[in-house]
């Protein structure tokens, strides 16, 4: 297995970024919103994974009210079940926490089933539908959920 190393995204990374939305995602993210996001969102964190100096994999999260809510994940398909979702996933999830998070949420195409096995892994569950939530083809997402708050 290939080093992967995992750091902060800036915005020299954004061209290999969108790199990854194009061949990840029919409904990319726009440049413009990743920059602000990485430039000045306070409430955000974004990561890239990294390997031979080329990033291969880049996630983000929103902090909003004390809660993570989980924007985005993506691995370059030659990349794929090489466990660097699952690194970055941790990233986030370690970042939230240091922020103060004990709640966490996301939205997953209902067909991402390697995406919602991962999540389940990371003790995520299912607590609802957003019925026709994709634009490019109606596709329902599924809401997760993992609560870690104190009893």
């Amino acid at each position: 297995m290939k080093w992967i190393r995992i750091r902060s995204a800036t915005t020299d990374d954004l061209d290999a970024i969108m790199a990854l939305e194009e061949s990840c995602f029919t409904l990319p993210w726009r440049r413009e919103d990743l920059e602000i996001d990485i430039r000045e969102n306070i409430l955000s964190a974004y990561f890239v994974a990294e390997t031979s100096g080329q990033v291969c994999g880049y996630a983000g999260m929103w902090m909003v009210c004390g809660e993570c809510h989980i924007m985005t994940i993506a691995v370059a398909p030659g990349h794929r079940q090489a466990g660097i979702g699952a690194m970055l996933f941790m990233k986030l999830m370690d970042e939230a926490r240091l922020r103060g998070a004990n709640r966490y949420f996301l939205e997953v195409r209902m067909s991402n089933a390697p995406a919602i096995a991962m999540y389940e892994k990371f003790g995520f569950r299912r607590i609802d539908v957003r019925r026709a939530y994709y634009d490019d083809n109606g596709e329902d997402a599924l809401i997760m959920c993992r609560d870690d708050t104190p009893v």
